[in-house]
């Protein structure tokens, strides 16, 4: 199968050492408005540099495309190549708006090929750990989450033509960092979000981002679960995520890359089978690999990929009634 990766930043390191580590996977182009980007990339990979999108779709026609660039360019391009028949994994968030996000699933629904959203984290160890012990309902039903993300995002992060703009990043700190734990809570109450009511601040870099550094929210899921998420970029450090899940008889943690089972009192960590090797950032999580190999293995046995732009794209409808929340000041029910 030939990829092509879209965007040659940060995180699409994962993806090229990912797929040039892949059977059955030929890395045909990478692409970049930034030339030197896209050649360093494409030397390093043995692939041909392009600097234009829809040039690359109609001269080298790959088979899928992992789009990493801005945010406000996922869904033209995901559509674009949808279009054609070309299968998409796009780095979150899928979709920055609900009109888009609109788009975006009609276009799935339109096309033969598969669409995936890169939440990683729901294939740490961790977290596949833990998930299956409340599948099975080994401490009983969930009662409630609570989750922390506090990083450190400085000036220098947002020097770039799009980071920290509303246009094109579509929000800060909810959107783009701790989205992926705003998954994971949805993921193991076990239900889709109710309603939720939120404040955003800029408490860290006001007057230079015009987006949010820190969020508080409460999440209301329609099995009646609750769930607290508090995330800020505006500290020293990037420590481990950390997630409760509050069951009837125990409390499962999620810090990080390990869990623990929290019961009358006592901590027992529990042991993983974590063969994964980490690739990037230590807060990145070790899901890139397994979830690629999983949006391959679909595709190849014509399964549906479970984190598709329905799936995926819950997160991008919680942000919203959390951005409208903060704004209004009022509870706002998903639909």
């Amino acid at each position: 199968m030939r990829v092509s990766v879209v965007g040659c930043g940060s995180i699409s390191r994962n993806h090229l050492r990912i797929l040039s580590s892949m059977k059955n996977v030929e890395l045909s182009s990478v692409v970049d408005i930034k030339k030197d980007r896209a050649d360093a990339a494409a030397k390093k990979y043995g692939c041909k540099a392009y600097y234009d999108f829809e040039a690359m779709l109609k001269e080298d026609k790959p088979d899928s495309i992992h789009i990493c660039t801005p945010h406000y360019l996922h869904v033209p391009m995901a559509v674009s190549a949808l279009k054609e028949g070309i299968n998409v994994l796009c780095e979150k968030p899928c979709a920055i708006s609900e009109e888009s996000l609109e788009i975006l699933r009609r276009a799935q629904d339109e096309s033969e090929a598969s669409f995936g959203v890169c939440f990683q984290n729901r294939y740490t160890e961790a977290v596949r750990s833990v998930k299956k012990l409340l599948d099975k309902g080994v401490y009983g039903k969930v009662i409630s989450i609570r989750a922390f993300v506090h990083w450190d995002r400085g000036v220098d992060y947002y020097s770039d033509e799009w980071h920290g703009t509303l246009e094109k990043e579509g929000g800060g700190v909810t959107v783009n960092q701790a989205i992926h734990t705003q998954d994971l809570m949805r993921y193991f109450a076990g239900a889709d979000t109710a309603c939720v009511t939120a404040h955003t601040f800029n408490d860290h870099l006001r007057g230079v981002i015009e987006v949010e550094d820190t969020v508080h929210a409460l999440f209301e899921y329609e099995n009646g679960v609750k769930g607290l998420f508090n995330a800020t970029t505006a500290f020293t450090d990037n420590l481990p995520v950390m997630i409760d899940i509050i069951c009837k008889r125990a409390t499962l943690r999620i810090e990080g890359d390990k869990a623990y089972v929290i019961m009358l009192g006592r901590i027992k960590k529990l042991r993983l089978k974590d063969k994964e090797s980490l690739i990037g950032k230590s807060y990145w999580g070790k899901g890139h690999a397994p979830l690629i190999r999983d949006f391959y293995d679909c595709i190849e046995k014509g399964k549906k990929f479970p984190v598709d732009a329905y799936e995926g794209g819950k997160a991008t409808e919680e942000f919203l009634a959390a951005y409208k929340s903060s704004e209004t000041g009022e509870k706002i029910y998903l639909k």
